[in-house]
């Protein structure tokens, strides 16, 4: 089976935050899980969204609604290991992006994992996909766009 592989221009990751592991992230073999790697990564998209005023659910109806998403690892991390998040735009298109996520040990300068996390705009009210919004792309205008 072929290996999913993610890289990421550098210039593109536009915010950072720093995430630390905590005991309850730890699985059976004494290491990071997947499942809660999937909810630090979760809470770095919310502290970028916020970070630059975004809410996931706004209150005119329409959010943001993650479509896929998509992690490679490459180290272990550890309990009280803290976890650098650079979290950048990219590959918009008519409805919404990619998230993208580079995942660093500071300590020792380990890249622990990268994660891409498709999203699209989301009319709750109507139960539909919607363009994105103005606002949204003004934000990130250096973005390159898909057709």
């Amino acid at each position: 089976m072929a290996r999913l592989t993610l890289n990421f221009p550098e210039d593109q990751y536009c915010y950072s935050t720093h995430l630390t592991v905590r005991v309850t992230d730890i699985n059976g073999a004494n290491h990071l899980g997947n499942d809660s790697m999937i909810s630090m990564i979760s809470e770095a998209r919310a502290r970028f969204l916020f970070e630059f005023g975004i809410s996931e659910t706004a209150e005119d109806g329409i959010g943001i609604i993650v479509t896929d998403l998509a992690t490679t690892y490459r180290a272990e991390a550890h309990a009280r290991d803290q976890l650098l998040f650079e979290v950048g735009v990219m590959d918009f298109n008519k409805y919404g992006g990619d998230i993208t996520f580079r995942i660093t040990r500071p300590a020792d300068g380990k890249l622990v994992a990268m994660a891409k996390s498709g999203f699209v705009f989301f009319n709750y009210q109507e139960s539909r996909v919607v363009p994105m919004p103005e606002g949204f792309r003004q934000t990130f205008p250096g973005v390159n766009w898909l057709d």
